[in-house]
């Protein structure tokens, strides 16, 4: 999809903040919040998707199913950079594909619902060819900070997000008392919300061939268990931030908790994850400009001792950010 350029005003700034806190929000609720009219917040969101600015998508998360999440990092000749990337962005299964470090390397999320699916994605299923040169897999192991809770759009006020923040999610889900797996039926609700995470009622019903009361059930439970979440798909650059990284760290083993935690409180940062692999953390970045991620490296990372080295790698240019749904688990076929 094409991308137009377009300047947000602080009501479109707050228009993401508000779809970051729930991205099905109505549009009388993010009306209120920001002090417009439900016209004037339905047609802002209607003017900056088509415009390829900001969209919202519906996603699974993963390790509420017990899904195996990656970073995979592959190295190839430069001609063929463009052309892997957008290989591994029109896979169902990946997310967040980034050209790094001069176009020479391409980084990008996977997840698969059992270890088999990750073997045959790490050893069958990536693009295969002579043009790459080096191919590196990092399994996930811990999350201290995800792209939807980044602090980078927050625009509202402690008493404009409070009417529009949902229910906590079912904890006793975390601890196995509760079960939710995905059924057949689900995948055509769960198709369409990946390309529009605002679909409605009445559309996700046509898909599904429910009726819109079996609609809003079935949302409500995914999303009740944390399953199905909904993000806000928008380029960093839109909302100030031009230069981004991803900072592949080796930590202490003993201070690698309160490392990620330090990290994943810094408002620059959208991810931090625990990884296997010969750095055993991950960190997206976003800063305004390349200045602004000089300082950030050399004060507030440099500040944390425990780290042993780090690497840099600056994105260069991004293929697919969120929008990308999981495969199901073969034994709910």
């Amino acid at each position: 999809m094409k991308t137009d350029t377009v300047t947000l005003d602080e009501t479109d700034l707050g228009l993401v903040h508000a779809l970051q806190i729930d991205g099905r929000a109505p549009f009388r609720l993010i009306g209120e919040a920001l002090g417009v009219s439900e016209n004037t917040a339905a047609r802002r969101y209607r003017r900056l998707r088509a415009a390829g600015t900001l969209r919202v998508v519906g996603g699974l998360n993963g390790s509420r199913l017990g899904y195996h999440a990656w970073t995979v990092r592959l190295r190839c000749t430069p001609d063929a950079a463009t052309a892997i990337a957008g290989a591994l962005a029109a896979r169902t299964d990946t997310s967040y594909v980034h050209l790094l470090s001069g176009g020479t390397e391409i980084s990008c999320s996977v997840q698969t619902p059992t270890a088999d699916e990750s073997e045959a994605l790490l050893l069958h299923k990536l693009p295969r060819t002579g043009r790459i040169t080096d191919v590196s897999a990092h399994l996930l192991l811990d999350s201290h900070a995800l792209p939807n809770s980044w602090a980078g759009p927050a625009r509202l006020g402690p008493e404009q997000a409070a009417l529009l923040a949902r229910p906590p999610v079912d904890r006793a889900r975390d601890a196995g008392a509760v079960r939710i797996s995905l059924e057949p039926p689900d995948r055509p609700l769960l198709d369409l919300l990946a390309r529009d995470g605002r679909a409605s009622h009445a559309e996700l019903a046509a898909a599904t061939g429910w009726s819109e009361s079996t609609v809003r059930r079935r949302l409500a439970v995914l999303r009740g268990a944390g399953v199905l979440t909904f993000l806000v798909d928008v380029a960093p650059a839109a909302l100030g931030f031009r230069t981004e990284a991803r900072l592949w760290m080796s930590v202490r083993p003993s201070r690698l908790a309160a490392t990620a935690a330090a990290l994943a409180g810094h408002p620059e940062v959208s991810l931090v994850a625990h990884t296997t692999g010969p750095t055993n953390l991950l960190a997206a970045v976003n800063c305004r400009d390349s200045p602004d991620l000089a300082r950030y490296l050399t004060t507030r990372v440099a500040a944390l001792d425990a780290i042993r080295s780090i690497e840099t790698a600056p994105v260069v240019r991004t293929v697919k950010r969120a929008g990308t749904l999981l495969p199901f688990d073969r034994s709910s076929r």
